[in-house]
C-alpha cells in the first residue's frame, strides 16, 4: 500500500503534468520580459482596497501606486502620509491578492535632499525599486546621488504641454551622461495629447524607458481620451513591436483617464487586446540585425 501511493505521488509530480504549486507557463508577455499592470490613478474614485480587487479580477498581477490614495473611497491624502499601520493594511491585501507593486508616482523630487531623501526613503519602506517623477531641473544632481544610494530609479513622467518634460527630447537631456538608474516613465497618451507620435517618442528614448503610463486615445490633441488599446490614435501596436525591438524589459502600467465609474469593461479590452497583440509579437521573428 505504501509503495502505491509513492508511485501515485511520483506520477502527480512528474515535470509536464499541472499539480499545485507547479509553475504556470509564461504568458507572451512575460516571454518578451513585460508585466501588465494598473497604475492606482485608473481607479482613484475608489478606495486603494477597492483598486486592488479590481486589479485582481482582470487577472493582472502587478500594480503601481499614485502619488495620492483613498482609503476609504471618499477622501484621498498624500500616498507619502501613510502611517505603518496603513501600508501593512495595504501590502497585507496586495500579499492577498497576489499583486506586486512596481512603483510610485508621480512624486514630488525637489532639490532640497532632506525632503527628497524622504521620499527614497518611503519607497525602500513601501518595496518598490522605481519613483516616477517630474523632478525640477535644479533637482537633477541631487536625484542622481540618491538613486545611486538607495539603488532605486527615477523614471521622469511626462505630462502634456506647457509641462517641462512633454517632449522626450527634455527627458533624454535630463539624463544624459547620467546613471541607468534615471530614465523615462513614457506616458503614451499624454504624448498624443500634446500632438507627437508615440512610437517616434519611444524611439528617441531607446535605452532609456524604465515603465509605461500606456494609454491610447481617440486623438492626438488635448480634446483625445482613453479608448480600448488598439482601438484610437495611439499606434499601440507599433510601440509594441518598437518596445520588442529594442528588447525592453519592463510595465506597462494601465492608466485608464475615461468612464471613471465603470472602467472595468474598457480596460478588460485592453488587457485582451495587449496579450493578443504579444501574442502576435512572440510569434513573428524578430529582423536579423
Amino acid at each position: 500500500m505504501k509503495r502505491l501511493l509513492w508511485l501515485i505521488a511520483v506520477i502527480l509530480l512528474a515535470p509536464g503534468l499541472t499539480t499545485q504549486g507547479q509553475a504556470q507557463e509564461q504568458t507572451p508577455a512575460e516571454k518578451l520580459g513585460w508585466q501588465l499592470g494598473v497604475h492606482a490613478y485608473t481607479f482613484r474614485k475608489f478606495s486603494i482596497f477597492d483598486a486592488i480587487d479590481k486589479t485582481a479580477g482582470l487577472g493582472l498581477k502587478y500594480m503601481s501606486l499614485s502619488g495620492s490614495i483613498s482609503l476609504d473611497g471618499k477622501t484621498s491624502m498624500p500616498t507619502m502620509n501613510l502611517s505603518d499601520q496603513d501600508l501593512a493594511a495595504i501590502h497585507k491585501k496586495l500579499d492577498a491578492a497576489g499583486i506586486k507593486l512596481l512603483n510610485i508616482g508621480v512624486v514630488q523630487l525637489s532639490p532640497d535632499e532632506a525632503k527628497s531623501r524622504k521620499v527614497f526613503e518611503f519607497a525602500k519602506k513601501l518595496g518598490v525599486d522605481t519613483l516616477v517623477s517630474e523632478p525640477e531641473p535644479a533637482a537633477l544632481d541631487t536625484v542622481e546621488k540618491l538613486c545611486k544610494e538607495y539603488n532605486i530609479k527615477v523614471a521622469i513622467h511626462d505630462h502634456p504641454k506647457p509641462s517641462h518634460y512633454w517632449n522626450p527630447d527634455t527627458v533624454l537631456e535630463a539624463v544624459k551622461g547620467r546613471t541607468p538608474l534615471m530614465g523615462a516613465c513614457a506616458d503614451t497618451g499624454h504624448w498624443q495629447r500634446s500632438g507627437l507620435d508615440p512610437v517616434e517618442c519611444v524611439k528617441k528614448l531607446e535605452g532609456r524607458i524604465i515603465c509605461f503610463h500606456f494609454k491610447d486615445l481617440t486623438e492626438r490633441s488635448p480634446k483625445g481620451h482613453d479608448v480600448p488599446w488598439g482601438t484610437g490614435q495611439g499606434d499601440v501596436k507599433g510601440v509594441l513591436a518598437e518596445m520588442k525591438r529594442q528588447n525592453f524589459h519592463g510595465a506597462f502600467l494601465v492608466e485608464y483617464e475615461w468612464n471613471w465609474d465603470n472602467s472595468v469593461p474598457e480596460i478588460a479590452e485592453c488587457v485582451k487586446n495587449f496579450n493578443a497583440m504579444c501574442a502576435d509579437l512572440v510569434a513573428t521573428p524578430s529582423p536579423a540585425k
